[in-house]
Parts: structure tokens; C-alpha cells; sequence
């Protein structure tokens, strides 16, 4: 059972009210595996073998092993999405909003997003006060029978989702280290499994942060959900710019798909998998989840370039002059979400020391018995 299944924190939605049952997914299924698939292959060659990544090579029965984890991590990359038509209100309470962040929230209810705290928990409470002093920012609310997954008033989870699974792979690569070195090659074997499909699932939520409409309360055209935002450049409400940006199947494909956008035309723009900077800081916030914090705010900048674009018709993708220009703007969107990928799973590989409580486990185990 991954994380996704196992969150004790309270999941997180829109703080802007809707009158559907929820927001689009971000990306479409072939993006995600393409993000995934992309991460895969920018990682180096001492990075494990069993997972498939391009650069580490395994031999024999462990070289079809890693062929297939390789193609579950990828299959596994659009599953989060799935969850959502699920028809258990808890399991979507706690699910739904690890997409998303509406991240100009967080500055109408007076916390800088920049400085905001690891703890989910915390923001919360710091959310639910300055909510509750700047309310005449905030919509007013709208039909409780709607909410029927209690989400509406919260602004989403999204880079707090992505911090705790780094949190799940890093220690799963710790207990894998050890179980290697003091346990069984079944107990191993569980522990491949785990990691293999972690890696899948956080890819998703790493996927969806680089899509400027899931880090934004103009995630269904400037206006919308109830949420009154200044629109003195005219830009489109239409809801449908969300599916066709995402590459929807059910708008054939949307943009990407028109335009041909796929990991193989992606892959030689595609950058080496970097460790992420793990020093300690002097706030004594943890530097792993300000980097994705960080990232999450530089997509939110990309919104309205994203909307100007559209303004222009280069998203159109309908033949006319220009109507493929917005390809490198989505090119660069999609490469970002990979490099982050990448880097996050190779900094908790390399930062995964050994786990010592299951070290001396394992070693009492092995001690002989009076």
C-alpha cells in the first residue's frame, strides 16, 4: 500500500467553490508516463538497476526485472488520477487535493508562500485564521451539497503531497540499503517492489506541479469557480483551457497531442539528473520540501504567460499561421516537471543512510539463540 493510501493529514481543496465535482486532472495519461519516462532516463548509472533506469545497467534475469519495473513505475504515473472517480468519500477527501494548490490564496490569507511551513498540519490552522481575517478577499460560500468531499475551502496540498513522498522513497531506499546488507533477498525483493511503486506514484504529483493550471486559482480560465480576479487583459474564462492545455484524450489529444509533444521528441532537450542542495537552512525549514515549494511558485509565475499565449491563438493548433507557437512554451513545462523528478529521486537515493532501528532488528535476529 503506497503513502498515497496511508495520509494522516487532512487532504486540502479549492478554496474557490465549484459546481462540478471536481477539477480536471493535470497532464494527460501519455504526458505523465512521457514526464515519468523522461526522469527514468536522466538518471546516472550508479543509480539502482531494478528500477529500470536508463543509465544503470543490469544483465541476465535482472535485466528483465528492471525492464519490467521500468514499465510499472511508467504505467503507474497517471493511476493518482484514476483515484479520483473513486466513489468512497474518505479515500477522495484525503486524495483529491495532493493535484493542486491554489497558490494565490495563500497570499489573500497574509502567508508568504516563499516562507510557509513544512508542516501541513500548521499551515492549516495559519490557512484557517487568515482566512478568517481577510475574508472579504475569499468567495463567498456556496452550496454546502455540493462539497460533498468537505475540499472547497481549502487550497490544496500539492507541494506538501510531493515533500512526504520524497520523505516515503528516501526511507524505503534506506530499508532497502539494510535489508540488503542484513536481511533476506525476499525481504529485498518486497522493499524493490516498494520503491518501484512509489517512484510511479510521486512522479504523478511532481507531473502535476509543473502545469501552471494546478498551482493557480485561474485553473479553469481567469475567472472562475467564484473566484473574481482582476481581467483587465482579457483574458479567456472558458473552463475547456484547462483539457486542452492538459492534452485531454476527450478533446483528441488537446494541444499536446496536436502538436506532437511525446518523450521521444523531448528526450534530446532533456538535461542529466542533478542531487538536490540538502544543507541545512537557517530558518530550519527542510530544504528538500523549499525546493519544491520554490518550483511550485516559479509555475505559478508561468500562469499568465500561459493565458497570453492562449489570448494570441498559439495554442489553437488548428493549422492557421502560429497556432503551434505555444509548442515550446509546453515543451519547457513538461521538460521541468522531469528534471524535478529526477532530481528528487536521486537525492533520496543518495541522501538514504542506512536505517539503524531495523539495522540492530536484523542483527538481534541473526544473533544466536541461548
Amino acid at each position: 500500500m503506497s503513502l498515497r493510501l496511508r495520509l494522516l493529514t487532512v487532504a486540502a481543496g479549492a478554496t474557490a467553490l465549484a459546481a462540478v465535482p471536481h477539477r480536471a486532472v493535470a497532464w494527460s495519461a501519455p504526458t505523465h508516463r512521457a514526464i515519468e519516462q523522461l526522469a527514468l532516463d536522466s538518471l546516472p548509472a550508479d543509480f539502482p538497476a531494478f528500477t529500470g533506469a536508463a543509465a544503470a545497467h543490469a544483465e541476465g534475469a535482472a535485466a528483465e526485472k528492471a525492464k519490467a519495473n521500468r514499465e510499472e513505475i511508467l504505467f503507474l504515473a497517471a493511476e493518482p488520477d484514476h483515484w479520483r472517480s473513486s466513489r468512497v468519500a474518505p479515500f477522495r477527501h484525503m486524495t483529491d487535493k495532493d493535484h493542486e494548490i491554489d497558490l494565490e490564496t495563500l497570499t489573500a490569507a497574509g502567508i508568504d508562500p516563499a516562507a510557509v511551513t513544512p508542516f501541513y498540519s500548521d499551515f492549516l490552522v495559519q490557512y484557517a485564521a487568515g482566512k478568517a481575517a481577510h475574508a472579504d478577499l475569499f468567495p463567498a460560500p456556496g452550496d454546502p451539497a455540493k462539497d460533498y468531499n468537505h475540499l472547497f475551502e481549502w487550497p490544496g496540498a500539492l507541494p506538501w503531497a510531493v515533500a512526504a513522498d520524497y520523505g516515503q522513497l528516501q526511507e524505503y531506499f534506506s530499508e532497502w540499503k539494510t535489508y540488503r546488507q542484513y536481511g533476506t533477498a525476499a525481504e529485498a525483493a518486497t522493499l524493490e517492489a516498494l520503491i518501484v511503486e512509489e517512484m510511479g506514484i510521486m512522479g504523478h504529483y511532481v507531473g502535476d506541479s509543473s502545469q501552471p493550471l494546478h498551482v493557480t486559482v485561474h485553473h479553469h480560465g481567469w475567472d472562475c469557480f467564484g473566484w473574481k480576479a482582476p481581467n483587465p487583459n482579457g483574458y479567456t474564462t472558458r473552463g475547456g483551457i484547462h483539457d486542452w492545455i492538459d492534452g485531454s484524450p476527450a478533446q483528441g489529444g488537446g494541444f499536446i497531442g496536436r502538436a506532437g509533444i511525446t518523450a521521444e521528441t523531448l528526450a534530446p532537450k532533456m538535461t542529466p539528473a542533478a542531487e538536490l542542495s540538502v544543507a541545512a537552512r537557517p530558518d530550519k525549514r527542510d530544504p528538500v520540501f523549499v525546493a519544491i515549494m520554490d518550483f511550485v511558485i516559479a509555475q505559478n509565475k508561468e500562469v499568465e504567460p500561459l493565458y497570453q499565449l492562449d489570448k494570441e491563438g498559439k495554442f489553437k493548433a488548428d493549422g492557421t499561421p502560429g497556432s503551434l507557437d505555444g509548442k515550446p512554451f509546453i515543451e519547457g513545462q513538461i521538460l521541468k516537471g522531469a528534471n524535478l523528478l529526477g532530481a528528487l529521486w536521486l537525492t533520496a537515493w543518495r541522501q538514504a543512510g542506512p536505517d539503524t532501528y531495523l539495522q540492530s532488528e536484523l542483527v538481534q535476529r541473526q544473533a544466536p539463540k541461548p
